[in-house]
């Protein structure tokens, strides 16, 4: 299975054993991604939500 970056144009190779909601990362860029669904072999990324620390604020 495979996604492309929307960034780059990079193929990302995804694992045998992805899921929905496991994170990729582009080999070329480095732009992350979230899987959003997967359907008879076809994978669906989504930009992947970037949450800073609140340091326990």
């Amino acid at each position: 299975m495979n996604g492309k970056c929307k960034m780059c144009g990079e193929s990302i190779e995804m694992p045998d054993d992805a899921i929905v909601g496991e994170l990729v990362e582009c080999g070329g860029c480095g732009m992350t991604y979230e899987i959003s669904a997967i359907s008879n072999g076809n994978v669906s990324l989504k930009s992947a939500e970037h949450v800073g620390e609140d340091w326990g604020e």
